[in-house]
């Protein structure tokens, strides 16, 4: 069997975390990601409508434990999600960690970058729609252009 120790006392750190201390790890992550507002409806209200204790806990688990974890930094997070939403052309999430991905302060031209990466493995549209969006929020943030 493979050990992996280091996944292991992460695990034991977010399972030994109580309910207070996570939402409170959720509130401080999501300051950090979103501060300044979100320019749209986010994901939690839509969830919320449906279920609001699984909204709970979807925010908790993604926002409190998962990006609060160490082993890589926001900024990572955020530009690994930014790849990944882009290649996926969600363009309405993609807009939402673009904002969170400046927020912790990833590198305008690596983020530009990363989204150029996309042509090899999404194609060339899921490049363009990327860009499309990433000009859209530094419009609205008073940074284009580049």
């Amino acid at each position: 069997m493979i050990r992996l120790p280091y996944i292991e006392k992460i695990s034991m750190e977010e399972r030994a975390m109580n309910e207070e201390e996570r939402k409170k790890k959720t509130q401080e992550t999501a300051a950090r990601l979103f501060r300044g507002g979100i320019k749209m409806d986010p994901p939690y209200l839509l969830w919320k409508e449906f279920d609001r204790d699984l909204a709970n806990d979807f925010s908790m688990f993604i926002t409190g434990n998962l990006y609060s974890r160490t082993v890589l930094t926001l900024q990572e997070r955020q530009m690994a999600a930014c790849a990944m939403l882009a290649a996926l052309r969600a363009r309405g999430e993609l807009k939402l960690h673009v904002n969170a991905a400046l927020n912790v302060g990833c590198d305008r031209k690596k983020l530009t970058e990363v989204f150029l990466q996309l042509g090899t493995y999404a194609g060339m549209p899921a490049v363009n729609e990327a860009l499309e969006t990433y000009r859209e929020v530094l419009k609205e943030r008073g940074e284009w252009p580049l």
